[in-house]
């Protein structure tokens, strides 16, 4: 996936979403992997809900995204 920011200048479709409460662009037909990549996130270590409901990890390659989605991202942190 590219930076999103060249999307938002294209004239490609995009989705806006609202990630973490803060509005973000993506393209079209972009899927929670996506996602989590353009965000250089480790997918192993986070967990996704999208409109208030939590994905599996497995799903993420296979979950489009769609205009107006939700999506709150929290990544888990060792300690004790």
């Amino acid at each position: 996936m590219t930076d999103v920011r060249t999307h938002e200048r294209s004239s490609e479709a995009v989705l806006q979403l609202t990630v973490n409460g803060e509005s973000r662009s993506i393209p079209a037909g972009a899927k929670i992997a996506d996602l989590v990549a353009d965000l250089k996130l480790d997918g192993r270590k986070i967990a996704v809900e999208r409109n208030l409901e939590i994905v599996p990890r497995s799903l993420y390659g296979q979950t489009a995204l769609e205009d107006g989605d939700r999506i709150e991202i929290v990544a888990f942190v060792g300690g004790g």
